[in-house]
């Protein structure tokens, strides 16, 4: 396997680390609502593609809170790894979910966590130095305390060999072909609902082009214009 070759539905599989409420109040590096709504068009994503996904979590009870309901909400069955080091690594746990898909050919680990400068740093550098995986480090859904330290931070990590990625270039990849119709449905509106101006344009191209009907339930009535006074 190569970083050369591109993410695929089977070749890869997804790590959230500790995408909890009080991880991203200390989130200054871009919009908490964004990385929010990034994180999870990324986890839907990998549901769309049947991609094995992973959810660690620090000190949920003591200090973190809770995993964002939305993302429970599309993996309701997947396992919390609680953990107490901040280096995920450092758990025998989260290693063992790693291996166990790696052992099918998911060798690609794409990554979204919070703090870029310390949780997923250490993860991908160890994770680098053990093993033979590769990271995808996914950075429009991850966070740092400030816009240096998830900089400096993603630098740290592109020049130890980790591949940066934004959440919507790993859903495009594992789409790949638009002729995949069996994803394509889906795909589509996952993009409409997470993927900001291009889904506007999507929503604006199938009703306003193509004729296809609106993506809502609205009964109400549609007032023609009326001049003031008259």
């Amino acid at each position: 396997m190569s970083n050369t070759e591109v993410l695929t539905p089977q070749n890869s599989q997804l790590i959230i680390i500790d995408h909890q409420p009080q991880m991203a109040f200390g989130v200054q590096s871009m919009d908490r609502q964004s990385m929010k709504n990034n994180v999870v068009g990324l986890v839907k994503a990998a549901k769309i593609f049947d991609v094995p996904t992973a959810i660690t979590t620090v000190e949920t009870k003591a200090f973190s809170g809770n995993t964002y309901p939305e993302i429970l909400d599309i993996l309701p069955d997947a396992p919390l790894l609680e953990r107490t080091s901040m280096n995920s690594w450092d758990d025998q746990k989260v290693r063992d979910a790693l291996a166990t898909i790696a052992a099918e050919g998911r060798k690609k680990v794409v990554v979204a966590g919070l703090w870029t400068e310390v949780c997923n740093t250490t993860f991908a550098l160890s994770c680098l130095n053990d093993t033979d995986y590769e990271i995808y480090m996914v950075a429009d859904a991850s966070g740092g305390t400030t816009k240096e330290a998830h900089d400096y931070a993603m630098d740290r990590m592109v020049q130890a060999g980790v591949i940066p990625m934004t959440w919507q270039q790993v859903l495009l990849e594992w789409q790949r072909d638009w002729a995949r119709k069996e994803t394509y449905d889906a795909v589509i509106s996952l993009v409409q609902e997470h993927s900001g101006a291009y889904g506007m344009g999507v929503d604006y191209a199938y009703t306003m082009v193509h004729d296809a009907p609106v993506r809502t339930h609205h009964s109400g009535p549609v007032l023609d214009p009326v001049p003031a006074g008259s």
